[in-house]
């Protein structure tokens, strides 16, 4: 389910508020997505830039940076960094999951191939470094390198993780920490860095952002299932059907009984899926309760967010930030 499937919208909010630097963001992204010797790379680059993403990653940068003060030009680079990085994971995971849709629309390993979306996502982790480095900043440099390794980090680990029933809570949380939340974590982090603002500010930001990205993850994997109700609609299911261990999941397997562990065992570790097995799981879900119990963690999750930007200095766009974060998880009401 979109951003856009709830009543307010505050991300909206936030770009009529930022107009001025997202203009120049989206500027800068043409700009460097630019390549004289391999014009699919902007080609490529673009069926996914131009898609109708919300910017949300970079606009955290940007209204970090301007409700802390921040007067200069850095974190528009800082902002396009940060969306190059993710169009690059997103062209990578496209291969990896052998996806064929993107945002409603045909994957670029779809409409070109495998080898063109690898190595553009490569040209465009080779750009965010540039851009990094323009900003003259070693720290944000160190931030955004870091968030990088852990977004891969994160990716290897989900492939192992997948359909192993010992996979842990822990184990969850690392994992959608490099799939989502260490580059809002990151995004957030940097504005704070390169506006000089203290280290308790600094590290509010980046807490906010962490728990902003997993509230938000959390809340996309418990409506897969069809929201805190486990009400089947459409594409309920389709990491049920990819075998793919989230919360929900792992509690319900902590807690199963013997016939119970045997149907997971069966369907997520064999892969051995059949008519009505979609039912069957949501409703030992149901029965264990981890479904109410994912809804809790992501508002717990969200409330932490929000309670970081306590020590972040008063602001509209604060406020935005902490409508967002209410955002995210009122999907899931």
């Amino acid at each position: 389910m979109s951003l856009d499937d709830a009543a307010s919208k505050p991300h909206e909010r936030m770009q009529a508020a930022l107009a001025d630097d997202l203009q120049a963001v989206n500027a800068l992204i043409r700009d460097r997505m630019a390549s004289r010797h391999a014009p699919r790379i902007p080609e490529v680059t673009a069926h996914l830039v131009e898609a109708g993403g919300k910017r949300v990653r970079p606009m955290l940068t940007l209204a970090a940076a301007r409700l802390c003060g921040y007067e200069g030009e850095a974190h528009r680079m800082l902002a396009a960094t940060v969306e190059f990085i993710h169009t690059a994971t997103l062209l990578h995971d496209d291969v990896v999951d052998e996806s064929q849709k993107r945002r409603g629309r045909p994957t670029a390993n779809l409409l070109w191939d495998n080898k063109s979306s690898v190595l553009v996502g490569d040209y465009l982790f080779a750009r965010s470094f540039q851009l990094m480095v323009e900003t003259g900043n070693l720290r944000v440099l160190n931030i955004l390198s870091n968030a990088a390794a852990v977004i891969a980090e994160g990716e290897v680990l989900q492939l192992t993780a997948a359909t192993n029933l010992a996979t842990t809570e822990d184990i969850y949380l690392q994992v959608i920490r490099g799939k989502t939340a260490a580059l809002f974590e990151a995004a957030c982090e940097v504005g704070g860095v390169i506006a000089g603002q203290p280290e308790p500010v600094v590290r509010a930001l980046a807490t906010y952002g962490d728990g902003l990205g997993i509230a938000f993850q959390m809340a996309d994997d418990l409506l897969d299932w069809g929201g805190s109700d486990g009400v089947i609609g459409k594409n309920t299911g389709d990491d049920f059907r990819e075998r793919k261990l989230t919360l929900p999941v792992i509690r319900a397997v902590a807690r199963a009984d013997a016939a119970e562990r045997a149907f997971w065992v069966r369907t997520i570790e064999k892969g051995d899926q059949r008519d009505g097995d979609l039912q069957e799981a949501m409703a030992l879900l149901r029965a264990h309760g981890t479904l109410e119990e994912t809804r809790a963690e992501a508002l717990a999750w969200s409330a932490r967010a929000q309670g970081a930007l306590a020590q972040v200095p008063a602001h509209l766009l604060r406020d935005m930030m902490h409508d967002l974060a209410d955002y995210v998880v009122a999907r899931l009401n």
